[in-house]
């Protein structure tokens, strides 16, 4: 671990933090504060990480038992926020995310006192051997593992007939711009949280869409990296050739200086080391307000008939059309109709879903040959299916396993020599006949989709996708809810979102793309949630506003 001395001493000095009144405390409200915002008060002494647990954890205690984002805290967070304030009154720093209180979701790995459980009571008292790889970096680079965040039971591929945002030991999380509003996804709680400023920023999973998906509802930037950027190794698996762990948080900015603490070859995870640079880039660098000037963007038109036929597609569309003018008045050329060319045989495809069920039976059985503890005896997905139709809190049948009863089906793991065609099947949709095919053939530097649009296709060949927010449904929208009949999908107010889709190992600039159209728009700071936390750290500090720098 590298330490930077006089890092503290040297930013004071730089903001002249000599004399009282050389530097007037921000305390940005933290629904809105970003990691930069937080770094120099920090830096200046306006308060401590200890102070910010503090006032996060009472946020937290103001919106958990209604929306229930949080799942468990971790218990030795005020320490370690003493630790990290110790050192850089030192003058040391671990790293841009030095104090950082961040959250993860319940499927990523913690050497710690907290469980990490896909939401199940199946693996209620196991233990991992060691932190995962992307929570060692974050600690690495300084952050306060905070919490874990709610999510949908094993990442949402269990059920046919279940609620996003649901699992037995978190019960029914919920968005906060309308009342039982769907969280979508299964990075729920993750994209609550950081929406409502509960932490500075949440670690989500996504296979096909569960970072997207509650990013864009819950009126934040999520990032979907490139399967191998970030290491799964620690982390409850779906699929080895789909999954991959992203940031998200309130603006790119943020996003991107986690992403950069998290990215990565890793010898626990040999995606990684198909990584063509071994550095990491300098994500946050590529913040630049010039991101979409001379940029090539496409659109596949083609895909958007499948929005338009919903009954609130019409809104989103127009909010669509609405940002393309804003990508040519940054200096972008658009070019129409760059499509998918075998979007509509991806609609119909069998293997997009075999593959998932048999990576899921090799994947799970992996995860659960190397846990430190399973008391349940939970080794195959046969075990976990039995436990879970048997365990009463795991609600079933009521919410089925019929996602299991599938892979189960298919009869074949990802070892079986049946299983390779299937998978070329899926790189030759979401390839030539897709993402890579559209970019290739235009020349492009990104596609751009609604994000309701936006997973399914790069899921299958592993590119990277950002997602940033676009706006909200409209007064006299009329209410659509959940197939399970209890969560309201589409209402008036609840936001939506765009997203920016490249080639390979290219999330630079699509940092820097959607950065220029998030700073042209800030669409997330004119939507109202009817809920939020009240809590500042103002307030909980002797003397309020008017402390300033020491």
């Amino acid at each position: 671990m590298l330490f930077y001395r006089a890092y503290g001493r040297l930013l004071c000095l730089l903001y002249a933090c000599v004399t009282v009144s050389a530097f007037t405390c921000a305390y940005p409200r933290l629904i809105d504060a970003t990691r930069d915002d937080l770094v120099s008060d920090l830096m200046a002494n306006c308060y401590s990480s200890v102070d910010l647990v503090k006032t996060y954890v009472a946020r937290i205690n103001e919106v958990n038992s209604t929306l229930r984002p949080i799942l468990e805290l971790n218990p030795d967070t005020l320490h370690e926020a003493e630790v990290l304030d110790g050192e850089r009154q030192d003058g040391l720093s671990r790293g841009e995310l030095h104090g950082m209180p961040i959250l993860v979701k319940d499927n990523i790995g913690t050497a710690d006192k907290m469980r990490t459980t896909a939401g199940s009571y199946s693996l209620y008292d196991s233990r991992v051997h060691g932190d995962a790889t992307v929570v060692r970096r974050l600690r690495d680079h300084g952050a306060i593992i905070f919490g874990k965040t709610s999510m949908s039971e094993w990442m949402n591929f269990r059920s046919s007939n279940t609620s996003s945002g649901w699992s037995p030991r978190g019960g029914q999380t919920l968005g906060a711009y309308h009342p039982m509003q769907d969280p979508e996804g299964s990075s729920s709680g993750s994209a609550v949280a950081v929406d409502l400023g509960l932490a500075v920023a949440a670690l989500g999973t996504e296979t096909m869409g569960s970072i997207l998906f509650p990013s864009e509802v819950n009126n934040i930037v999520g990032i979907k990296p490139t399967v191998g950027l970030t290491s799964r190794s620690g982390v409850i698996p779906i699929s080895e050739h789909q999954d991959t762990i992203g940031p998200m948080a309130r603006t790119v900015r943020d996003a991107a200086w986690v992403l950069g603490a998290i990215a990565g070859r890793d010898a626990r995870d040999n995606y990684t080391l198909a990584s063509p640079d071994p550095s990491v880039p300098f994500y946050a660098g590529a913040c630049q307000l010039d991101g979409l000037q001379g940029k090539r963007i496409g659109i596949p038109r083609n895909v958007l008939p499948l929005l338009a036929m919903q009954p609130n597609g019409p809104a989103v569309l127009s909010a669509f059309e609405a940002a393309i003018s804003v990508l040519i008045g940054a200096g972008a050329t658009i070019v129409q109709d760059a499509n998918f060319t075998a979007w509509e045989e991806f609609l119909e495809s069998k293997s997009v879903t075999q593959v998932l069920c048999a990576d899921f039976i090799s994947n799970i059985e992996g995860y659960l040959s190397k846990l430190e503890t399973n008391p349940n005896n939970i080794h195959t997905l046969q075990d976990l299916r039995k436990y879970t139709q048997n365990d009463p809190r795991e609600d079933c049948p009521k919410r089925d396993t019929a996602q299991w009863d599938a892979a189960l089906a298919v009869g074949i793991n990802n070892t079986s020599p049946k299983f390779w065609p299937m998978y070329q099947n899926n790189l030759r949709l979401g390839g030539e006949g897709g993402v890579l095919g559209a970019l290739a053939r235009h020349k492009l530097d990104a596609v751009i989709l609604p994000t309701s649009l936006a997973a399914y296709v790069p899921s299958v060949v592993g590119t990277p996708v950002i997602t940033v927010p676009l706006g909200a449904y409209p007064k006299g929208t009329t209410t659509v809810y959940n197939k399970f009949g209890n969560l309201v999908q589409v209402a008036e107010n609840i936001p939506f979102g765009i997203s920016f889709m490249g080639a390979h190992w290219r999330e630079e600039p699509l940092i820097g793309m959607a950065y220029a159209f998030e700073q042209r728009t800030l669409y997330r700071q004119k939507l109202k949630r009817y809920i939020e936390p009240h809590t500042e750290i103002a307030g909980r500090l002797e003397g309020g506003d008017d402390r300033v720098c020491t």
